[in-house]
């Protein structure tokens, strides 16, 4: 059928303006047919194809309006371009709600379920365009889409009877679908060349089993060359194949509760690709907590895969990817990394818990589209115990629609197993199977008793160590390698500079927390891990930002008193390899006896409890049973976030996204002066261009500290000034140190004296 003829001059309805070259115009049909059928396509791995299908051939049903048509020519604006499609699928009532959220959501986000399915669909409703002006197609315009009768359409993935957190889930879904396949259209669009559309190109294939091949031959490498102990070697050895026996059954939600040192990085990707293999599924994704393990995570695996299946295997995605390593090689390297961190179109995933859990619960185009790559994958979450007590339930429901549905398989990966399982019945609220995982590793291994290689020393009652005290103990000789962890960085500080009194060889004498940017903190951690490993002194004061992952290995490690799973972590920390009979950790509470406010200190009290009745054994995984659900007694998730919890109740997307944070303070980053040629250089190619951009952001990164967001009369506002955004305006979350350049310090960080805000808190 012939294109429906417009009042513009080459008589199309246009849906983009011409491509960059000029030589291709894409009219409305042709656009919505193809965003319709890769929609479709996206969608069939979850069994929603002619759903999405649907929606895509309605999402922008308003570019046949003449009032779009004028936006085009530059003669209107604030132009509603997407209701009109909204309104036509909700004509398919029950069966087009989804597709209808979905179109409505394309631009401007996920509304509410509820606000939308009450709307009558037999008579408009300003409320759809929420003042803006609606572009509405004239009669007979979209004849040439053959849409389809509400009888040719199947049950929707979408069914309100469901519980609230599965249904959003669904939803998601089904936007991700769409608004993936239109962005793609649409960069092919504007990318055309010589009248052709040019598409970026797809990402690799998984190939699990030959990459399983590959792993496991470098596993079998490191093996014979370690230098850990013959147990060690032996206990990494069980669990690999305690994984790759699991890995053969049926997917669903497991957990692998090992203990530190125990090869849990490689093991757990193991597992992921024996089952990917053994059930045709197409990625992984490891969610990871914390910047520093990413980086170290992320680095194996492409040391591992990379040179077998090439650059693009192995997919970092995060606040600081395309700032070193192979993320800034030459050849379109930067750019195709960053093509693939906006849609996940990769077959190996690193990523931040952070990044993965917001975008799961958000309603944005940009952060939704990458969603239904998570179809048909293995999701393996490392250092689960860091979920936030606060999101842990709907975060589980959602996990598990994901295990129910869309045939995706998840780990719950730590030393420090929580009690989750105790939560099923509160999970059932939000999603119908609730939360039971499988644990991976037969009780029979006996894992944790194997790995006993440290010696606990508990304070006595009311026992309080000074600063002086300590750091008189940590100066001593059967100290000279040592680490200790403590609960605040001003407490890291002080104890740093008390060893310092006690004239501590200033080479010998290492501070790690978040008062030191990235880059820095990375470099101090790679020389503390060279000074280990050639048997130099080696003393390092450290918040908690050292534990969860980090690999060092300290003969002797002090922790301050904090929650029994930080206390086991920093414990991952001594005789990491077992080449000591035996390390010592030794537990001090400080006579400045503080805490991170909240759950964390919660926490702390909870230990404090259990160690009223008894020596607590951080080897034994049922005590960290008891720990939890203790902790989760007092703390009560589901009381946590009713705020969050009442709107997945009422399926109300955009509150919901404004809600769901994994890291709840609001910050600020600061650029600072670590390394002055390239803190100028930023600061000069920031200001000297367009302001912020996503380029410079990701260089500068490395070289940012992140601060609470300080009052407007705070004393640091008049050392920090806010960077441009653009367009003549400021922004309001990233800023230069404008301070004495001295403020900050080669081995401490940003340390300001005087009365300042609270950095945060590792």
């Amino acid at each position: 059928m012939p294109l429906r003829r417009c009042s513009d001059e080459d008589g199309l309805f246009r849906a983009h303006s011409l491509c960059r070259d000029g030589s291709r115009i894409d009219s409305v049909a042709d656009h919505l047919k193809a965003v319709s059928e890769r929609a479709a396509e996206y969608a069939a791995a979850f069994g929603a194809a002619d759903e999405a299908r649907l929606a895509g051939l309605l999402h922008d049903l308003g570019k046949y309006g003449e009032l779009f048509q004028r936006r085009l020519r530059g003669e209107a604006s604030g132009v509603d371009h997407w209701s009109a499609g909204a309104w036509q699928a909700l004509a398919f009532e029950a069966k087009g709600l989804a597709a209808a959220l979905a179109v409505q959501g394309h631009h401007v986000g996920l509304r509410c379920v509820d606000a939308l399915r009450r709307l009558n669909p037999t008579a408009w409703d300003p409320r759809m365009h929420e003042g803006r002006r609606l572009s509405k197609p004239p009669d007979g315009a979209t004849d040439e889409l053959d849409i389809p009768a509400a009888a040719g359409l199947p049950l929707s993935i979408y069914d309100h009877r469901a519980p609230a957190a599965a249904a959003m889930l669904d939803v998601r879904m089904l936007f991700s679908a769409l608004v993936d396949a239109d962005f793609i259209e649409t960069e092919a669009h504007f990318d055309a060349k010589n009248g052709q559309k040019q598409y970026r190109e797809l990402g690799l294939a998984l190939k699990p089993a030959r990459a399983l091949d590959v792993l496991l031959t470098h596993i079998k490498k490191v093996a014979q060359e370690s230098q850990a102990a013959t147990g060690v070697n032996s206990l990494r050895a069980d669990l690999l194949n305690a994984c790759l026996k699991k890995a053969s059954g049926p997917q669903g939600r497991f957990t692998l509760t090992a203990p530190t040192g125990s090869g849990k990085t490689l093991s757990m990707l193991a597992f992921a690709l024996k089952h990917a293999a053994q059930h045709n599924l197409r990625r992984v994704v490891m969610v990871i907590p914390y910047l520093n393990i990413i980086d170290q995570t992320a680095r194996v695996y492409r040391e591992i895969l990379q040179p077998i299946f090439g650059v693009g295997y192995v997919l970092e995605h995060h606040s600081l990817a395309g700032t070193h390593g192979d993320d800034d090689g030459a050849d379109g390297v930067g750019e195709s990394q960053r093509l693939q961190a906006e849609n996940w179109d990769a077959p190996v995933i690193v990523t931040t818990s952070a990044q993965f859990l917001e975008s799961l619960f958000s309603n944005r185009p940009s952060a939704c589209r990458k969603l239904h790559r998570l179809a048909q994958s293995v999701v393996l979450f490392d250092e689960v115990q860091t979920l936030p007590t606060g999101l842990a339930i709907p975060t589980l429901a959602t996990l598990s629609r994901l295990v129910e549905r869309y045939q995706t398989t998840v780990v719950f990966a730590t030393a420090t197993q929580p009690a989750f399982s105790h939560l099923h019945d509160k999970v059932k609220e939000y999603c119908a199977c609730g939360w039971q995982p499988e644990e991976i590793v037969p009780a029979a291994f006996r894992l944790f008793d194997r790995a006993r290689r440290t010696k606990v020393v508990w304070p006595e009652p009311e026992r309080r160590t000074s600063w002086d005290e300590l750091a008189g103990s940590l100066a001593s000789d059967d100290c000279r390698r040592s680490l200790c962890v403590v609960n605040l960085k001003r407490h890291a500080l002080e104890l740093f500079q008390k060893l310092r009194d006690h004239k501590v060889d200033e080479d010998s004498l290492f501070h790690l927390s978040t008062n030191m940017c990235p880059a820095h903190r990375r470099v101090v951690l790679d020389e503390v891990r060279q000074r280990l490993k050639d048997g130099l002194p080696c003393r390092l004061i450290s918040t908690q930002c050292v534990e969860a992952g980090v690999d060092v290995d300290f003969p002797v490690v002090y922790r301050a008193w904090g929650p029994l799973d930080s206390i086991a972590q920093a414990a991952g920390r001594c005789n990491r390899n077992g080449l000591l009979s035996s390390g010592e950790v030794r537990v001090f509470v400080p006579d400045d006896e503080r805490y991170p406010p909240g759950a964390y200190e919660q926490a702390a009290a909870v230990t404090r409890v259990i160690a009223g009745t008894r020596v607590p054994d951080i080897d034994d995984p049922a005590m960290f049973l008891e720990y939890f659900r203790q902790l989760y007694g007092i703390s009560r998730p589901e009381d946590r976030n009713r705020e969050l919890t009442d709107a997945i109740l009422r399926k109300d997307f955009a509150e919901v996204a404004c809600l769901y944070r994994v890291i709840e303070q609001d910050a600020v980053n600061v650029l600072v002066p670590y390394q002055p040629v390239e803190f100028k250089k930023l600061a000069e190619d920031v200001r000297g261009k367009v302001g912020l951009t996503r380029d410079w952001i990701l260089r500068a990164r490395p070289y940012a500290v992140s601060l609470y967001r300080p009052k407007r009369d705070a004393p640091i506002r008049d050392r920090i000034v806010p960077l441009p955004a653009g367009r003549g305006e400021e922004s309001d979350d990233w800023f230069e140190y404008v301070g004495d350049a001295k403020d900050y310090d080669p081995k401490t960080g940003l340390c300001v004296a005087g009365p300042i805000e609270r950095l945060l808190i590792a």
